[in-house]
């Protein structure tokens, strides 16, 4: 990372033996680059391969595929479903944390099956909670969003009511509420992580705003914004995101918490569309068409968040603005395109 090793950051001397689910997306992936770069962690990935792929994976990381096991080469993935509790207990064995990012993600598919997302985000979440309580795993971060708390006056922060405007806020409201149950219950130390949007190099799959605008500017497509664009969201570089969860995973008295993890930056559509495009018309992207659409059911109309609590209990502040971020999340995506297109020059 550009911001320094996160070794700098660490409040244990050793390395740790990491569990990720869905760790070939792009939270996975970048999670575990940083983790190989600074070496002497062990890793091992479950994922069933529905968005992230072994390409995705291979991309950050020399790994072995095999099946569970509690042997542990530096990077191991194991392809499996987290509704699949028996495969839970396997790869949870002889692990120090588990970083359950694995869900059904996003607002949309949440609204057109709202019991698919219930079962992958409850009962994985339950699943692998299990499987740490089991194999007396210390240590539980949980991939969260803004989305439990729905339609409030923001900033948002972890004291407020939570109301879920969507199915998918419902589902991520349980997976706090299991999380909190098993710090009290059982021990585990849980961390749930509300992460803002997202974005960054890699997010080639990502179906959030940034990812999806530059993919469809970059394949020549209309730009779609559900509604004029006055919704607000509060956007995280990647970087940033990574390091708040090796922050979530080694400090220490925080089980049980809840954190808002963003940019405490209020940023309407328009105004990060507006910063996105000279960004492509100088890569060579210009003439864009932008339709305005309906509204999606479900979308709150603002959101941004306080990092007060991140700051003063993990000893975390972003560091990525938004123009920053941009301008290197475009590159990347021109770079990756450019490449794409040499390749495909090369087999006709």
């Amino acid at each position: 990372m550009t911001h320094g090793s996160l070794l700098n950051t660490r409040n244990c001397n050793q390395p740790l033996r990491w569990l990720i689910t869905g760790g070939c997306g792009f939270i996975g992936t970048s999670l575990i680059k940083q983790l190989v770069s600074e070496g002497g962690h062990a890793i091992r990935v479950i994922d069933n391969l529905s968005v992230g792929t072994r390409d995705d994976l291979s991309a950050v990381c020399d790994f072995t595929e095999v099946a569970p096991s509690p042997s542990s080469p530096p990077v191991q993935l194991v392809v499996g479903d987290i509704l699949d509790e028996t495969l839970a207990l396997k790869v949870t064995q002889g692990v120090d944390v588990v970083v359950h990012l694995a869900a059904n993600t996003g607002v949309a598919p949440s609204v057109e099956d709202p019991r698919k997302d219930c079962t992958t985000n409850v009962i994985g979440t339950l699943n692998y909670l299990e499987g740490a309580r089991l194999n007396g795993v210390k240590r539980f971060v949980f991939a969260s969003s803004g989305a439990p708390v729905g339609e409030v006056e923001p900033p948002i922060h972890e004291e407020l009511a939570p109301h879920p405007a969507s199915p998918y806020g419902a589902s991520k409201l349980a997976g706090e509420g299991y999380c909190s149950a098993y710090y009290r219950t059982f021990g585990i130390e849980t961390v749930a992580l509300r992460f803002g949007n997202v974005y960054g190099p890699g997010s080639g799959h990502k179906n959030s705003v940034v990812a999806k605008f530059i993919r469809q500017a970059l394949n020549g497509e209309t730009l779609e914004i559900y509604g004029d664009g006055s919704q607000t969201r509060d956007f995280i570089y990647i970087d940033d995101l990574i390091q708040a969860i090796y922050l979530a995973t080694t400090v220490h008295g925080i089980g049980g918490e809840v954190f808002q993890v963003a940019n405490n930056a209020e940023t309407t559509i328009q105004e990060m569309l507006d910063k996105l495009v000279p960004l492509l018309g100088e890569s060579g992207f210009s003439g864009l068409k932008v339709d305005y659409t309906t509204p999606r059911i479900g979308d709150v109309k603002r959101n941004y968040s306080d990092t007060s609590k991140a700051r003063e209990q993990l000893g975390w502040i972003s560091k990525y603005g938004l123009d920053k971020g941009i301008e290197k999340t475009v590159s990347y995506f021109v770079s990756q395109k450019k490449k794409a297109l040499r390749y495909a020059s090369t087999q006709r």
